[in-house]
């Protein structure tokens, strides 16, 4: 069978079969029964819904002890059936048409993933015949439930997996035909606009448009005109911008900036209020520029949404990345789905447009390195998998790498010194201790949809690695790029990574990852910030692009430096220039040796300080799968009166700030190693008290002694827990900063050098290490 058919003689659920949860075919498919949904059709993402699941017993009925699984995708973030409270939303009932005793169970790791969210419903006393029914009622309406909500992202085929077992033996068969409705977006709630962040003079680019809805999907309800302004003159930009009905995204292209400088977009409504800004657009005489990408994310032949095409299609299409792939669990991506991957890759890479580059995720368990992504150049690779475990089939093949170690060790014995790989932290987590190769591993994932990780560029100082650092999605929603986090375990949006490249290209984005030169972000609306950290030497240094600790490379004599590289600078003195120009007010920029904080720089000083105090909580439980931190909690001001709350990195709709009176305030909020909080406008800047009460903290703190200097409230464990307050500008105008630092180098060992900026809104970036060493 070609390459070319296998998709089309393959359904999209089928390129992993025992994902259904099947030991074997035990019964011929179309004696197991019949499951139908109703209503069917199509439903607003996060809306609330009543459904009634009809199953339909086959030949052989349900013995006494048998069973029914209804399953739902591990990504999905809908409500679990709940069968306790009427009056609540979630309520579900399921009834036997014959009597039958049922007893009920919701398990969120009920069968073998992906489906793994389970609705288990076992006959204990009677049996069913053919033709009896099992009725099962989702969200019912007759007591007062708002109904069951749905799950926040769009599904074209939202499936309610239907598993039977008969003969009560344990052995559950999927239905050959699923009931499904479509998830489908609600009307714009924003607009958001994106503009390229670096280019040159006359080169030609996009203004690309979007409206979102209240959880981030791209709206197909779309209408109307905007008015454009430009700020700073951009050739071939319209007075207007029209969606179409049905358009989920608008591009418009052809422009160019003839002059150098800072150039961004401002769309208005009729109304002439403001619908959406642009990132900074910064136009320079330059080698490299910057492009955008989400390198990390799976679909639903693993354990995400939506197929592989639909990926890689949101990413060009609504998400306006410039680069993308694909990271699928190796042990779900059977040998033809391996072939359809470099299939779709190759579709859609298309050099000076959009880059999609090959790859898979090795998901070795963390004893045995835990997970690193992995990229080539070109199709056709060997995937070498940590196991089979849910391929059908799975024997052991002899390309096989059942540790990470051996996965570097194959790359080496094969010379694919083309390939790059990076070390993350999702379910498993990579330890790099355990595991490591700087001639394959380039970089570590400080942050995805999953949290936040800086632990994990910290182990590589501590190990003497020397790695970059990027950030992705490692999202599981079918929407690289622009990932939210709904309502779901995920605690925070999908990161991006920036790409220093002289063009858009597999060869140029590779060279790049190799190279280091690239900064991470946590993504969302203000991610995509301009970001240039360099150095300069007193005396020539020597700079390396590969480590020289593990090639055989010669150096450049240099006197200056950029993110990412290797510099040997024997004698004489080091300066580092930092500059940010973003569409969020800047905060602070953190300056780091390696684990030492050396300086934190603001743009603004304590006299410019006002009334304005931020709440700051952040950290993590651990470092695998349950490591979220609830600050759920209140502060209460004695003495003063808050006169307006803002939030801050609320990302989960679920998780809310109210303002209980002029003196409290509450609120649901959780971290899962990155950081979020609330500012506080206050009457009087100096008079009062702060009280602050949650799980892991409880303090007070006069207003007055809150100032620039941050007040700390420690609960690490494992890993950083604190609450942290500060004090801000009422009004903090800075959008740009730029400065210079004299660097004091330690005379043993790497000095890593590189800045952590954190903007008003709740974002974060990283840059990729300087590596300095005497």
């Amino acid at each position: 069978m070609t390459d070319q058919n296998y998709a089309e003689t393959h359904p999209k659920n089928d390129w992993d079969t025992i994902n259904s949860g099947v030991i074997r075919q035990a019964i011929e498919p179309s004696r197991l029964g019949t499951a139908k949904i109703s209503p069917d059709g199509s439903f607003e993402a996060g809306s609330y819904a009543s459904f009634a699941l009809t199953y339909t017993a086959g030949t052989f009925g349900i013995d006494d002890s048998g069973s029914l699984r209804i399953c739902f995708r591990f990504a999905s973030d809908q409500g679990n059936p709940q069968f306790d409270h009427p009056e609540r939303e979630n309520y579900c009932t399921v009834t036997a048409s014959n009597g039958a005793l049922l007893q009920l169970r919701w398990d969120p790791k009920g069968n073998v993933r992906p489906w793994d969210r389970t609705l288990w419903i076992k006959v204990v006393k009677g049996f069913l015949q053919e033709g009896d029914q099992i009725v099962i009622r989702f969200g019912v309406l007759d007591f007062g439930s708002p109904g069951m909500r749905l799950q926040t992202f769009c599904e074209d085929t939202f499936e309610f997996r239907v598993l039977v077992d008969p003969v009560a033996t344990f052995n559950f068969q999927p239905l050959p035909v699923q009931p499904t409705i479509a998830i489908v977006p609600g009307r714009p709630e924003r607009y958001v606009a994106v503009l390229p962040t670096c280019c040159r003079p006359n080169e030609t680019f996009a203004l690309k448009i979007k409206g979102e809805d209240k959880w981030g999907n791209p709206s197909d309800q779309c209408e109307g005109s905007f008015t454009v302004d430009g700020g700073g003159k951009i050739e071939g930009l319209p007075e207007t911008a029209t969606f179409a009905k049905g358009d989920c995204a608008l591009v418009i292209p052809g422009l160019s900036v003839t002059n150098t400088g800072a150039v961004s977009v401002t769309l208005r409504t009729q109304d002439g209020e403001i619908a959406a800004v642009t990132n900074p657009l910064i136009v320079e005489n330059r080698a490299l520029v910057h492009f955008w990408g989400d390198m990390h994310g799976q679909s639903e032949e693993t354990i995400g949404t939506g197929s592989a095409h639909d990926y890689f299609a949101f990413a060009r299409d609504c998400a306006f990345v410039d680069a993308c792939g694909h990271q699928g669990n190796d042990f779900q991506i059977s040998d033809g789905f391996w072939n359809e991957l470099n299939r779709i890759t190759a579709k859609f890479d298309a050099p000076g447009n959009f880059v999609a580059l090959p790859g898979y995720e090795w998901s070795g368990n963390t004893s045995l390195g835990g997970d690193r992504n992995v990229y080539f150049p070109t199709e056709g690779r060997t995937i070498r998998r940590s196991s089979h475990a849910l391929i059908e089939n799975g024997d052991a093949s002899d390309t096989d790498c059942t540790t990470a170690a051996a996965l570097f060790d194959a790359f080496a014995g094969n010379a694919e010194f083309d390939v790059v790989c990076y070390a993350h932290c999702g379910g498993r987590y990579a330890d790099i201790a355990v595991a490591h190769d700087g001639r394959f591993e380039r970089s570590v994932e400080v942050h995805s949809s999953w949290g936040t990780f800086e632990w994990l560029l910290h182990d590589a100082f501590k190990l003497g690695y020397r790695v970059g650092v990027v950030a992705n999605s490692d999202g599981h929603k079918g929407r690289p790029g622009a990932s939210y986090p709904g309502a779901g375990k995920f605690g925070a949006i999908g990161g991006l990574t920036c790409f220093n490249t002289a063009e858009l290209s597999r060869e140029a984005l590779l060279d790049c990852m190799r190279k280091r030169r690239h900064y991470g972000t946590t993504g969302g609306d203000a991610g995509r910030m301009i970001i240039d950290v360099s150095a300069t030497f007193e005396t020539p240094g020597k700079l390396y692009h590969d480590d020289p600790k593990l090639f055989d490379t010669k150096g450049i004599s240099t006197n200056s430096a950029m993110m990412g590289d290797i510099v040997h600078l024997p004698q004489g003195d080091a300066e580092i220039a930092v500059s940010v120009t973003t569409s969020s007010p800047i905060i602070r920029i953190d300056i780091f040796n390696g684990l030492e904080l050396v300086e934190t720089v603001r743009p603004y000083t304590e006299d410019d300080l006002g009334s304005r105090i931020r709440l700051h909580w952040e950290g993590a439980e651990y470092r695998g799968r349950f490591r979220e931190v609830i600050w759920d909690g209140c502060a209460t001001i004695a003495g003063n009166t808050i006169k307006q709350i803002q939030p801050v990195n609320f990302l989960n709709r679920d998780k809310t700030l109210d303002q209980i009176s002029d003196h409290k305030i509450s609120w649901r909020a959780l971290t899962t190693g990155n950081f979020g909080g609330a500012d506080l406008a206050l009457a009087d800047a100096g008079a009062g008290t702060l009280s602050i009460s949650t799980p892991l903290v409880e303090t007070n703190i006069a207003i007055a002694d809150i100032g620039i200097e941050d007040s700390v409230f420690d609960a690490s464990g494992d890993l950083p827990r604190f609450l942290k307050v500060f004090r801000l500008p009422d009004i903090n105008p800075h959008l740009s900063f730029s400065f210079t630092r004299k660097l004091d180098l330690k005379p043993d060992g790497d000095n890593p050098i590189y800045i952590r900026l954190e903007q008003e809104d709740g974002t974060r970036a990283w840059t990729s290490p300087i590596y300095l060493f005497r």
